[in-house]
């Protein structure tokens, strides 16, 4: 199993951002920009929610409201679940699945150190799947074979 930790120094610890006072459109085009699907969102040094593709589908396409002119903290998911670096990445995923949640910060003490997605974990889980697997399969060949007669 890899560790919350394990999985950021493989992706970094880049966290794209977005205040809370900019407008919806700004935070899209950030996401677009970077190829991302959620934006940590900061009032300050504060991490006061998170703005997803999802919130803006739901909140802001479908209520026929304007991003230009809309405010990030008025669409924003503001019940943020954290995890921390030790977690491993079995536990993220089924917070995640039981959450509903696509993306998690990290924190460290007081501070976020990283911004994980569903699709990072899912990675680190495959990727120590394959591990194991490929150790298995390294045992079971380098393993002599006894006949009985």
């Amino acid at each position: 199993m890899a560790t919350v930790k394990q999985i950021l120094d493989n992706k970094g610890h880049e966290i794209y951002s977005i205040s809370a006072k900019q407008t919806v459109f700004a935070a899209l085009q950030l996401m677009a920009e970077k190829g991302i699907g959620a934006l940590p969102v900061f009032d300050g040094n504060s991490l006061v929610g998170i703005i997803s593709e999802r919130d803006y589908a739901r909140k802001i396409i479908l209520k026929d409201k304007m991003s230009r002119e809309t405010l990030v903290e008025e669409i924003m998911t503001k019940e943020v679940i954290y995890v921390e670096g030790n977690r491993t990445d079995e536990e993220c995923l089924a917070l995640m699945v039981n959450k509903r949640v696509r993306h998690l910060p990290v924190s460290e003490g007081d501070d976020i150190i990283g911004f994980i997605s569903i699709g990072d974990v899912v990675k680190a889980v495959i990727d120590t799947k394959e591990f194991v697997i490929e150790q298995l399969i390294n045992y079971i060949q380098d393993k002599p074979i006894i006949k009985k007669d």
